[in-house]
């Protein structure tokens, strides 16, 4: 078993932040989530709780349900 992986469904691994604040995605993380080339993520923050990123299409169907009210 790879040292990153505990399982299918779940990984850690590590970004590193270049010099203009850009991060790379691992590979494994961008298949898990099918993550591609021009894709969009958000970023949601907390100052004490950290960041975490969503694949934008996540909220897609949300976005629909808000703007039809």
């Amino acid at each position: 078993m790879d040292k990153n992986k505990t399982d299918k469904n779940k990984f850690v691994g590590i970004c590193k932040v270049g010099e203009k604040g850009q991060i790379v995605i691992p590979k494994e993380i961008r298949t898990m989530f099918d993550i591609n080339p021009g894709d969009s993520v958000i970023a949601l923050c907390d100052k004490e709780k950290g960041i975490a990123l969503l694949k934008a299409d996540v909220i897609d169907g949300l976005t629909d349900r808000v703007l039809k009210q």
